[in-house]
């Protein structure tokens, strides 16, 4: 009767039962306590792969493939945002006709907003998001209020590329994506 308990004496079974227990909780209370020093050996993330993490989250979250980083796409991104930052103003690039890239754009206080909350406020338009045909993904009827979402989980987008720059008053955000989102009378995802 190896491996069976059905036949062992009640305490025995109750027994079993605990030892197994508590072999499957103990790697798991291990792991909590290991990992922070686990973690602080390991390199911060530069601010390109937070941006990027920060990203992939939502598209995981769908069971969507991850964008991969575009270094071309990041220094263009990196262009206009510096041009944004001597602007002082969001205005999206006067990209040439031919370009099948997409854009977002974001801005706010110097310094007072993580990558992560940058692209987290993008995020955020998902409490709006309907699933649906493009551009009827909104549940306020306004385009504006899930543009930067559907921009993230476009199931045809699989790069990005992104750069901060900063004034004196505010950071501006860019991120670049190839294949660009939000086409008209497509489903996003």
């Amino acid at each position: 009767m190896v491996g069976r308990i059905e036949g062992a004496p009640r305490h025995r079974r109750a027994a079993m039962t605990l030892k197994s227990l508590i072999l499957r909780v103990i790697p798991v209370l291990l792991l909590a306590v290991l990992a922070p020093a686990l973690q602080a050996n390991q390199a911060p993330l530069s601010v390109d792969q937070r941006l990027l993490q920060a990203h992939n989250e939502e598209r995981t979250a769908l069971g969507l493939p991850p964008l991969q980083w575009n270094a071309k796409l990041a220094a263009e991104a990196a262009g206009w945002a510096d041009h944004l930052s001597q602007l002082g103003a969001l205005i999206h690039s006067g990209t040439a006709p031919d370009d099948t890239d997409g854009e977002n754009l974001w801005a706010g206080t110097a310094g007072a907003y993580s990558p992560e909350e940058m692209v987290g406020l993008w995020r955020a338009e998902k409490k709006n998001f309907r699933l649906g045909i493009f551009p009827n993904n909104s549940s306020t009827g306004r385009l504006d209020d899930v543009g930067h979402y559907t921009q993230i989980v476009w199931r045809q987008s699989r790069q990005v590329g992104c750069a901060i720059a900063h004034s004196e008053t505010d950071d501006f955000l860019v991120c670049r994506y190839a294949e660009g989102g939000n086409v008209m009378g497509q489903r996003p995802y």
